[in-house]
């Protein structure tokens, strides 16, 4: 992630240039182990001031977004966890089926068809119908992102995603 923002072009209204370098400075130390440890909840809910001649905001929001993913990846418990009881398929496929995520109205959230798409993957796994869906392909995937009412909130797909990745994991 070195360099990351001398990358990105400078828009004639774009993101507020030295708010977005000390966000990335942020996360890289975070990523390298150097600095206090940032979740991706943290770089989420980070706003910039949009300026002019500031750093193009597509670019900047698709960069925040990998980071966000692997910010995600480090934080995630891999071993030591504890043993819990084996939940039952019936009840995971009722529990994804009758999940609900609220609308992302003002902000950018993940597209609803494909987070759809994917929970009906993984329903087709646990009826067998189709290649089981593991805790890691939950952890690891990735949804496009749309405003106002085609989206689902991020907060609240990454929460679910993350319980759901916890119950198909091995016990």
């Amino acid at each position: 992630m070195a360099a990351m923002s001398e990358g990105f072009s400078v828009a004639m209204r774009g993101y507020h240039r030295a708010q977005v370098d000390e966000l990335v400075g942020r996360v890289r130390a975070a990523l390298e182990g150097t600095g206090p440890r940032l979740s991706a909840d943290d770089v989420r809910d980070t706003r910039f001031d949009v300026v002019v001649r500031g750093y193009d905001r597509k670019a900047v929001d698709a960069m925040l977004h990998e980071c966000i993913l692997r910010l995600r990846a480090t934080t995630t418990p891999s071993g030591g966890r504890q043993r819990r009881p084996r939940v039952q398929p019936e009840w995971l496929i009722s529990w994804v089926q009758n999940v609900r995520f609220p609308k992302s109205v003002a902000r950018e959230g993940y597209v609803m068809a494909d987070v759809d798409a994917f929970l009906d993957r993984v329903i087709a796994g646990l009826r067998g119908k189709q290649a089981p869906v593991t805790g890691r392909d939950v952890r690891e995937v990735t949804f496009r992102t749309a405003r106002f009412n085609l989206a689902y909130g991020e907060r609240e797909v990454d929460q679910f995603l993350e319980q759901l990745a916890g119950a198909l994991e091995p016990h």
